[in-house]
């Protein structure tokens, strides 16, 4: 298709036409030379019977060709907007001054963290996101279901004029699809009166830029810049498929041209790998809408006036300039204001600043009395306020199906009024590092488990902890031994680092659903400390014997002393030093330090009963703070702030320890060669007689019955180191230690060798004889 060179537009009605000069250059102005012209022509005075409106778009080729571009059939010409000399819909209602309950420094952090955010989730309902005061502070911003075009109130903004969409006669879609517009024609509509009805555009109203507001708009390619307009494009929140939420938060600023750049277009892709990116939708603007629009769509109006901090007003011209332009395009007298401000005249009433507010501003940074009241009036002027509207987003592949929802505004600041205010941050809140030192100290009156030879009922007890979330942060302290009384000293310290929105109190846990992804999901929770008191056992699983659980951002009141430390501390019974009063609480991340007593409970039969008690130090510090105080984990170096020593009783256990061990292996040697001397005296007590066939001489033990039975207890005796012998003949002498051997290990032996030692001892006579 060739470019469009020089427009022109006919319009016939009623069987006449009219033609308009072309456009000269379309590329540098595609505003028609002559704005007014007069048709006179007949029509019917019903309506129904009037007949339609032809527009036709002829471009001037070379040779005298005029192809048609696009045509549009208007049958119903809408009304113009007019609108009273005086404000009737100006009603002034005494507003309450916006104010907050809170004291010393939990107001300042609380005014310090009124972001743009705590606005927004105010206005959508989510109030545990919203930091901002609870008695009386009520900011929040306009949240649209829908586009700002499609909000009833505001008349689509074309209350200046009306757009018609341009289709070429000849095109026909395939598939029963509706034709798609080749452009737009934008037209003021005149008044008009019945019997001579004549059409003739009105005095050009000149726009912040310069030109009338009738004129023709063909597609073309992005053209040079000749008039600037910065056009802010804030996005908050899009949402590409179901269930699927991301938040934005960008900023982007871009310089165009109206009405040549006058189609703003916001697409949404879906991030691959490998390019090219898929498109997920799309969606298109009409800034000179919202801009030549009478409901100043081009900047939305705030809920104060503020000259510094997160809220500073950022339109180029102030609320009493506003207020001018305003009175000056509706065709008002100009306001006047009191030489101090707090009043004005305006449409003809007077308007006083405590009409609109009860009392002295409580807000920080707040502005002058003249901006103020100018503000409230141009609120009651029913203007777009501070807003975020929710736009559709549209593929054309799949035209009319929706793709998904983005929810953003549109700033629109003309370059001849010079250059607007600081932009809004939207930048999504980020997390502070933190971390949190544990120390356990002791437990009390901890439940007993085990029970030991002699009947007494005991636990070895050890303290585990994580933060929630944080599972694979789980660390915990060594084993308390042989505990009679539920009592334990540890001296060992946990450190868990973390995430924390101070905004929100909740902790971030960026985390990879599956290993193949490419992005991390933000897990959000509150910050809450999870300890845990375990019975140790050797040849079994461990006994769980409590738990305690801390939030740290509402903290419960630790007890000084043990015997103080009841379940009432967290709230979950009732005694009567706190009957009829909460227990009271307070914020880690405020008071920073803190230690004490908090009971542990365990649950049984549907009920919370104590179960122990822990006594605790917990310190938080910022990342900056931790490292210019590092502490290790347990008992590790840097062993500081504090420097925790090992407990006393580990110490004198470490001593007898040291002791029993010596002398357990002094015992487990003498027993090993005890018993290596016992099978030796087995293995020589059965050995035969005689050597390789050959009988041995006889020995001076052979002559007696228990020959054998001696030699054995020699042979003890001498291994054993034992001065005594048994040659004198007294077998009754040996030591007891030493006759008990032979008489618990040979007993067999010596009874089946009795016959033979007879027999052999009868032959023996016999020989002497």
């Amino acid at each position: 298709m060739s470019p469009v060179r020089a427009p022109s537009l006919v319009v016939e009605w009623g069987g006449e036409a009219l033609r308009t000069p072309p456009i000269a250059d379309l590329a540098a102005n595609p505003n028609f030379p002559v704005n007014a012209f007069l048709l006179a022509l007949r029509l019917p005075l019903e309506e129904e019977y009037v007949p339609p409106i032809t527009l036709r778009v002829l471009d001037t080729r070379d040779f005298g060709c005029r192809p048609e571009l696009g045509r549009a059939n208007v049958r119903n010409l809408p009304a113009p907007s007019w609108y009273p000399p005086a404000l009737a819909l100006l009603h002034p209602c005494p507003i309450p001054a916006l104010s907050c309950s809170i004291l010393g420094e939990e107001a300042e952090e609380e005014e310090e963290e009124g972001d743009w955010w705590s606005k927004f989730y105010a206005a959508t309902g989510a109030a545990a996101k919203s930091r901002q005061g609870t008695a009386g502070d009520t900011l929040t911003v306009s949240v649209y279901k829908c586009e700002l075009e499609a909000v009833p109130q505001f008349e689509g903004l074309q209350d200046f004029c009306q757009t018609f969409p341009l289709y070429r006669a000849a095109a026909r879609p395939e598939g029963g699809e509706d034709p798609a517009p080749v452009g737009e024609f934008k037209v003021t509509p005149p008044p008009c009166h019945r019997r001579g009805c004549s059409t003739r555009g009105w005095d050009p109203l000149r726009d912040t830029l310069g030109f009338p507001c009738w004129w023709l708009l063909m597609p073309a390619g992005p053209h040079p810049c000749g008039s600037p307009v910065p056009v802010q494009v804030p996005v908050t929140r899009a949402s590409g498929s179901p269930g699927v939420t991301a938040p934005a938060g960008r900023l982007f600023e871009m310089t165009g041209t109206i009405p040549l750049e006058k189609d703003l277009q916001i697409s949404l892709f879906d991030y691959d790998l490998l390019p090219p990116d898929q498109e997920i939708g799309s969606t298109s603007i009409d800034l000179e809408n919202r801009l030549l629009s009478r409901f100043r769509a081009h900047c939305g109006l705030p809920q104060l006036y503020r000259i510094a901090g997160p809220g500073r007003w950022r339109d180029q011209l102030t609320p009493s300039r506003a207020l001018e332009r305003f009175a000056r395009v509706r065709g008002l007298p100009a306001p006047e204001f009191s030489a101090d401000g707090g009043a004005v005249t305006f449409g003809g009433s007077t308007f006083l600043l405590t009409q609109f507010e009860s009392g002295a501003p409580a807000y920080r940074h707040p502005g002058a009395p003249r901006e103020r009241l100018a503000l409230h009036l141009l609120h009651a002027c029913h203007l777009v306020p501070e807003h975020l509207e929710t736009r559709t987003l549209y593929n054309s592949t799949q035209p009319g199906l929706e793709q998904g929802k983005l929810q953003m505004w549109v700033d629109v600041f003309p370059a001849s009024l010079g250059p607007p205010g600081p932009p809004v941050d939207i930048t999504p809140r980020k997390p502070q590092r933190y971390e949190l030192r544990c120390i356990i100290w002791n437990t009390r009156d901890v439940d007993l488990q085990d029970t030991t030879l002699t009947g007494q009922r005991m636990s070895d007890i050890y303290v585990k902890g994580w933060l929630d979330g944080l599972e694979e942060q789980r660390q915990k302290t060594d084993v308390h031994y042989r505990s009679l009384r539920g009592d334990g000293s540890f001296n060992w310290r946990f450190v868990f680092p973390f995430d924390y929105l101070p905004a929100e109190r909740l902790c971030v846990l960026p985390k990879k659903e599956h290993f193949w992804s490419l992005d991390e999901t933000v897990l959000k929770v509150p910050p809450k400390l999870i300890l845990q008191v375990w019975d140790n056992d050797k040849f079994s699983a461990d006994d769980f014997l409590g738990v305690l659980e801390l939030e740290l951002s509402s903290l419960p009141q630790p007890a000084q002393r043990p015997r103080h430390c009841t379940l009432a501390l967290l709230g979950t019974q009732r005694s009567w030093l706190c009957w009829g009063a909460q227990a009271p609480r307070f914020s880690l991340f405020r008071q920073r330090c803190a230690r004490g007593w908090w009971p542990c409970s365990v649950e049984e039969d549907g009920k919370r009963r104590l179960a122990g008690k822990l006594e605790l130090s917990l310190e938080l510090l910022t990342a900056k703070e931790a490292e210019e105080r590092p502490a290790g984990k347990g008992r590790e170096e840097p062993n500081m702030y504090p420097t925790l020593q090992p407990r006393d009783n580990e110490i004198r256990g470490r001593t007898r320890l040291g002791g029993c061990r010596s002398c357990r292996c002094s015992r487990s040697v003498g027993l090993a060669l005890f018993l290596l001397v016992a099978l030796l005296l087995a293995f020589v007590y059965s050995a035969p007689v005689s050597f390789g066939g050959a009988t041995a001489a006889p020995s001076r033990f052979s002559g007696c019955r228990g020959g054998r039975r001696e030699l054995a207890l020699s042979l003890a005796a001498g291994l054993l180191g034992h001065e005594r012998r048994l040659a004198t003949g007294h077998p009754g002498r040996v030591p007891k230690s030493i006759e008990v051997f032979p008489a618990l290990l040979l007993p067999l032996v010596v009874d089946n060798d009795s016959n033979d030692n007879g027999k052999n001892h009868g032959d023996e006579g016999e020989e002497d004889d």
